[in-house]
């Protein structure tokens, strides 16, 4: 069995076998609901899945690599996810594009999951469909190989943690399971398939929990084993054949820290040895097959990394028509959180390390011990460019520099390794901040080149790493946010001047403008971490100053000079910042922390004019679910509002900031008015309105709601499905001002299908002067429907679906944030002609997915 990090479990139990095959119905993976020119996905946001085979690159230059239960095709020229293929129902362990044997682009690609599926996508009208569903295994799938027998028929194979290893045969017709080869108690954690040398034989190399190294060459139809190759000491991660010149190379990597490169080759294609005592001759193993005769033996065992070797990587071929060249060129990746590149010396043969590549420099422990090592490795296709995937799955990326022979990192895509909780923009729309289960908060904002020509996305801070799970956030301000997290205290960060210069220069925004936001002298330069802390602290020029620099480290008079508190360097940045960098100088000084709640946290929000915030935390007795409300000048607490008796799930303040609106797991909503200046509750809140369980509307547990930007009314969606517009009805007045009104729903019940677990209004009325609204499912599917009051409350006239997002645009599971950009147009494109047209929606999914679309409201 696969753990929650994607190793392996051991386990007793026999497992009996069998198979299926299934053929997918293409209406149904492809269920379009709305024109592309409505709704286009503007960004993804996501990271590789913590397994070591999730990723690979393909010879087209497009990486494929498993994200929760999505595939993502990510072209790292563009910088951007390009397509994500949505079919898995678990967890993606393995991904492997199909390599054409006459070099050209890839068409089809093989990926496993944690549901024990197999999946074969082909490459038609430029999108990749689903085309064959492999169901046979009775555990996760974690790797799997692919090799083409002709030019339309595929041979898959799949490892899995039921203790075997399948074999697939793939047409344009059919896919059936070719063989199963049981390993009884054993597990395969990596296979590979190739063709031996002059001939189409297929061979199969597993790489297992026994150490051994186990070829498989199909005979008679099948699979039969011939050699265990051992020499390995601990369980063997990593297997990959390449050919040059008519041999096969296999390598093999361990958990013994060691690699092994073997050879496969024919003995009657050998040049003849003239033996003498005085040779030393490596042992030989040797078989047949049809007739002729093969050899495998050790080439050579590569000493070089300081903890396991993960993932192994031969360099792809190159060359131009028929003069394709294979390098002898091995790259590596390892749990030290280092790659090295492998390869022999011209002269003497003998293999050494030809690049040793360090892509993390922070020690174990520092920024919330989020730095431990690699867990696989690949090679663009010209081999100027490697990558590694992280065991958060971070992705670095490195480039060959041909001038100067230096690799240096590059910009790469990044996302949450948990589900993404809670999202916010700022005030002005420019950036979205965004905290998870994985304990971290992101920012994330468009990047400007410098000749203007794209504009793309990226992660450009990382305010806080947190030590327990993220839950919830609210902006205060421009530069400012309350955070909450599985712990009973609330944490405000307030942006550094280094942040604020770094956004200026990659948003391409006046910095003077940015500056006018906050106090510049009471600014700190950054902030740090200190070992085993939780609270970032704040770091200031003089700090700086009296630092030891880094290349002096070798004299200390003492280990608290050594080991210093502050490890924050200012970075001057003209391009999004790489991963290491992310955890380690793009952090927020924590300025304030709020004590008053008795459980985790679960919500927060605050007013318009970043005066007010509210909060509360999970409850399940009246007296734990108040809500709290915090002076954002003196961060004291306000006031306390006791109303629900279970949980509060969200709340909302009205954007004239005078009401707060809030809805709970015990069914019901209460609406929260602030008292008027002048008067004896001026600036406290009293309960104006609240639904109670005799006149409560929805069944379920009330999960998101959401303002109108008029004022009028307020929206709840709920687990029974049900999305209510809520108001005075009748009355063309902001919700509040109506003293002897009674707040009711001025909707007609809206059943979306499946349990709406957010919603959120478009701060704008659509050109026909109705409401548009954004609901995200619990199924992954976000819906937009637009509602214009009407007086008939029975016949639903008043809402009209006007489109959702595709099957392959969804999350692949439930919604949990949805948030409209403040302003009209889309982020970094200015005042660009037509651009009122269009309104920017956020997403925040448990698959941990952070998705922008690009909404037309003209085209409703």
């Amino acid at each position: 069995m696969l753990d929650s990090d994607g190793n392996y479990r051991r386990t007793a139990k026999t497992y009996r076998f069998r198979y299926t095959t299934q053929r997918l119905n293409v209406s149904l993976r492809f269920n379009m609901k709305m024109a592309a020119s409505v709704v286009d996905t503007c960004y993804v946001s996501c990271c590789a899945n913590r397994t070591p085979n999730t990723v690979s690159w393909g010879r087209g230059g497009l990486i494929a690599f498993g994200t929760c239960n999505s595939v993502a095709i990510y072209n790292p020229k563009e910088i951007r996810v390009v397509e994500l293929l949505n079919r898995h129902t678990g967890r993606v362990n393995a991904v492997q594009w199909v390599h054409n044997p006459d070099r050209s682009l890839e068409t089809h690609l093989i990926s496993g999951g944690s549901e024990n599926n197999v999946i074969i996508w082909e490459k038609c009208d430029g999108k990749f469909r689903a085309s064959a569903l492999c169901s046979g295994h009775l555990g996760p799938v974690c790797a799997v190989d692919a090799v083409c027998l002709s030019s339309s028929d595929l041979l898959v194979a799949s490892a899995s943690s039921d203790s075997t290893v399948k074999l697939w045969t793939w047409t344009p017709d059919k896919a059936e399971c070719l063989q199963t080869i049981p390993f009884t108690s054993g597990f395969m954690m990596n296979v590979s398939l190739a063709l031996l040398p002059g001939s189409r034989v297929p061979v199969l190399a597993c790489g297992g929990d026994d150490s051994r190294v186990h070829l498989y060459v199909q005979l008679s139809g099948e699979f039969q084993r011939l050699l265990s190759l051992s020499g390995h000491e601990d369980w063997v991660r990593g297997v990959e054949w390449t050919t040059k010149d008519g041999e096969l190379w296999l390598a093999s990597c361990s958990q013994d820290c060691m690699i092994r490169v073997w050879r496969l080759f024919a003995t009657t294609s050998r040049e003849p040895e003239h033996h003498t005592d005085e040779v030393l001759k490596l042992k030989e193993n040797i078989f047949q097959v049809c007739g002729e005769e093969f050899a495998v033996t050790l080439e050579t065992v590569l000493a070089g990394h300081e903890n396991w070797v993960y993932g192994i990587h031969w360099q792809p071929p190159c060359g131009q028509g028929n003069c394709v060249e294979q390098p002898l060129r091995l790259l590596s990746a390892s749990m030290d959180k280092t790659m090295i590149l492998w390869g022999p010396e011209e002269d003497s043969g003998m293999w050494v390390e030809m690049e040793y590549v360090i892509l993390l420099k922070i020690r174990v422990g520092e920024v919330g011990g989020n730095t431990l090592g690699f867990y696989g490795c690949q090679m663009s296709p010209d081999g100027s460019m490697i990558l590694a995937h992280a065991f958060h799955g971070a992705l670095h990326l490195w480039s060959h520099d041909g001038n100067q022979g230096e690799w240096k990192p590059g910009v790469v895509i990044s996302g949450h390794f948990n589900a993404v909780q809670d999202l916010s923009w700022d005030s002005e729309g420019e950036f979205l901040i965004t905290v998870g289960s994985d304990q971290t908060t992101r920012l994330f904002t468009p990047w400007m080149r410098k000749e203007g020509s794209q504009i793309t996305w990226h992660e450009i801070s990382r305010p806080q790493i947190h030590g327990y799970d993220m839950q919830c956030l609210a902006m205060v301000g421009r530069f400012q946010f309350v955070s909450g997290a599985d712990e009973k205290v609330l944490r405000v960060f307030r942006a550094p001047r280094n942040f604020v210069e770094n956004f200026a220069n990659i948003s391409h925004t006046s910095l003077e403008k940015l500056l006018g936001c906050n106090d510049i002298a009471d600014l700190p330069e950054g902030a740090s971490t200190p070992a085993l802390g939780l609270s970032n602290k704040a770091v200031f020029q003089g700090d700086l100053t009296s630092q030891i620099p880094q290349q002096d480290w070798g004299d200390f008079s003492s280990l608290s000079e050594q080991y210093k508190e502050s490890y924050f360097q200012p970075l001057k940045l003209s391009e999004p910042p790489t991963e290491d960098d992310l955890l380690q100088n793009t952090l927020w000084p924590e300025v304030q922390k709020l004590y008053g709640h008795g459980f985790e946290m679960f919500c927060l929000a605050s007013d318009s004019e970043g005066t007010v915030v509210a909060s509360a935390c999970k409850a399940s007795k009246p007296e734990h679910a108040g809500i709290l409300l915090w002076n954002t000048t003196s961060w004291k607490q306000i006031q306390s509002l006791p109303c629900h008796s279970l949980t509060v799930t969200q709340m909302a303040f009205a954007p004239n900031g005078q009401l707060l609106l809030a809805v709970s797991r015990d069914r019901t909503w209460s609406l929260w008015r602030r008292g008027k200046p002048g008067s004896d509750t001026a600036g406290n809140f009293s309960l104006y309105a609240n639904t109670c369980k005799n006149t409560a509307v929805h069944s379920r547990i009330i999960w998101s709601c959401d303002w109108s930007s008029d004022n009028k009314y307020f929206v709840t969606s709920s687990r029974d499905k049900k999305v209510i517009m809520w108001g005075h009805a009748g009355s063309d007045v902001s919700v509040g001002e109506c003293e002897d009104a009674p707040v009711t729903p001025c909707s007609s019940v809206l059943d979306v299908g499946d349990s709406a677990t957010a919603v959120s209004v478009c701060p704008h009325l659509c050109p026909d002067q109705s409401y548009l609204l954004a609901v995200g499912l619990e199924n992954g599917r976000i819906v937009l429907y637009k509602w214009r009051p009407s007086g008939d409350l029975t016949s639903g006239s008043d809402w009209s679906r006007c489109g959702e997002t595709d099957f392959c645009q969804s999350h692949t599971l439930v919604v949990k944030r949805l948030r409209w950009r403040p302003r009209p147009g889309r982020a970094g494109e200015g005042g660009q002609e037509g651009n009122q047209a269009w309104f920017q929606l956020a997403s925040a999914g448990v698959d941990h997915a952070v998705k922008i679309f690009n909404i037309n409201i003209t085209a409703l």
